[in-house]
């Protein structure tokens, strides 16, 4: 099969021939239709992460089923498929309580799952690999799909949705009448403003560096629009909000000046949602005596703490009742052979999200 391969960490990726091995136990082939591109790939590929090289990056994707492993149950040849990175064991501590987003179990990437025709192992890149005609995966990754979601829109509930909106519904819990700033209007900010609005938030602010992206903001459910760099940021929210701040302040991007300055916005007894993720060693500061008086709180958000299964259909009978946007995340599709200018632009900061279509060319 064709897949985009990263041979050198921050250059172009190349398209050629990848081996794929069948499904083992507990495995499924998925035909990939269409995977759109977060910026999660962009980082790995900048070697942000770290990782093996070479890899095959990818993990919002949606096809259609073409191999089963021993063992597999619960979707058949054919049916329509998310595939995701949420790889879970089902029996360690996390998933016994619940919490599949984050299994215990350690996957090896370079096992074989992807190689070169001469051997060389590839890495299995974010335990998906779907910058790729096919991915193998974990049964646990995948779960099915309705025949009326077209493709380039499904891909979308892999991560972006589900981290934006999961970080309001189930990390944070937000109560109905709660006041709400969200720092960063891109693909993964955008499903956050959608959460905030699900939730009943009384007040959305949505803080980025682009009028266009504070414009379509509003679109999606922000009541408000700030500029990042405007002088008074935190004099503006709190004239928002009453004078009190933000209940809740999501960081939806991997920026660390975004998080150096979220703590000021928030209310007392505010809770900080950390969901963008810097790249590995960088770090904010703040002062824990603030935090401690102001009975503030800060928690990380992974994934949005989906569980595919609960989750995904609820999200999908959203859409289909008009109440979640999914069609107008999508920027531009682009061909598997043109994903190095699908990433150019997703990297020049204007995309909500593009989207790999397979099946279109090289």
């Amino acid at each position: 099969m064709k897949a985009a391969v990263c041979h050198a960490f921050g250059e172009p990726l190349v398209i050629e021939e990848v081996v794929l091995r069948p499904p083992g136990p507990g495995e499924v082939q998925v035909q990939v239709e269409a995977c759109a591109i977060c910026h999660s790939d962009i980082l790995y590929a900048e070697g942000g992460w770290g990782g093996h090289l070479p890899a095959v990056y990818g993990h919002e994707a949606a096809g259609r089923v073409v191999a089963l492993g021993e063992g597999v149950r619960g979707v058949t040849m054919g049916d329509a498929v998310l595939v995701t990175l949420m790889r879970a064991c089902g029996h360690c501590r996390n998933c016994t309580l619940g919490r599949p987003y984050m299994c215990e179990t350690a996957y090896d990437r370079t096992n074989g799952v992807l190689s070169l025709p001469d051997g060389t192992v590839v890495e299995h890149g974010i335990n998906t690999g779907a910058f790729a005609e096919a991915v193998v995966v974990h049964h646990s990754q995948i779960v099915p799909l309705p025949e009326d979601i077209a493709m380039d829109a499904a891909c979308l509930l892999a991560c972006g949705v589900i981290t934006g909106t999961g970080a309001v519904i189930n990390t944070a819990q937000m109560p109905v009448g709660a006041t709400a700033v969200v720092i960063g209007a891109g693909g993964v900010g955008l499903n956050t403003i959608q959460g905030c609005a699900l939730a009943g938030a009384s007040r959305i602010i949505a803080v980025d560096l682009s009028d266009d992206k504070l414009a379509a903001a509003r679109e999606f459910g922000a009541t408000d629009g700030l500029r990042a760099d405007a002088p008074g940021l935190r004099d503006a929210v709190l004239a928002l909000t009453d004078g009190r701040g933000a209940d809740y302040v999501y960081v939806t991007v991997g920026v660390i000046s975004a998080y150096q300055g979220a703590p000021e916005l928030l209310a007392k007894g505010g809770t900080l949602v950390m969901v963008g993720m810097p790249a590995s060693g960088k770090a904010m500061s703040f002062e824990p005596a603030n935090v401690a008086a102001a009975s503030q709180t800060l928690t990380g958000s992974n994934m949005g703490a989906t569980v595919l299964k609960r989750d995904i259909p609820y999200l999908i009978e959203l859409y289909r009742q008009g109440r979640l946007k999914l069609d107008e995340l999508v920027t531009r599709r682009y061909k598997l052979g043109e994903i190095n200018a699908a990433i150019a632009d997703t990297r020049a900061g204007q995309a909500r999200r593009n989207v790999i279509v397979m099946g279109e060319g090289p």
